[in-house]
């Protein structure tokens, strides 16, 4: 797995209000709320993998998700309209040489 992190755009519609709560709060662990029931989450991918194994224990087949990866290339040109959020990409603290 790479360590490279890359942005997700995580939706959810989830029918029954306990396991929304459960899904709002592990969401919150691993990224910042956009809207009602939409996350920004800056991840690797082994985060990516530990947040979809604990997502599939708290859904049901009743419930919808949807996790679609944001290219590097593409954060500059995510349009939004009276929101505050920041898509800044997290510049790299160590570099190899």
């Amino acid at each position: 797995m790479s360590s490279r992190k890359m942005y997700y755009l995580i939706c959810y519609d989830i029918r029954e209000p306990k396991r929304w709560r459960k899904c709002y709060k592990l969401l919150k662990g691993f990224g910042e709320r956009v809207q009602y029931s939409v996350f920004k989450c800056y991840l690797t991918d082994r985060k990516l993998a530990e947040l979809r194994w604990e997502l599939t224990k708290i859904l049901s087949n009743e419930d919808s998700l949807l996790i679609a990866p944001i290219q590097q290339a593409d954060v500059n040109r995510i349009i939004y309209l009276n929101m505050n959020i920041d898509w800044q990409l997290e510049k790299e603290r160590f570099r190899t040489v």
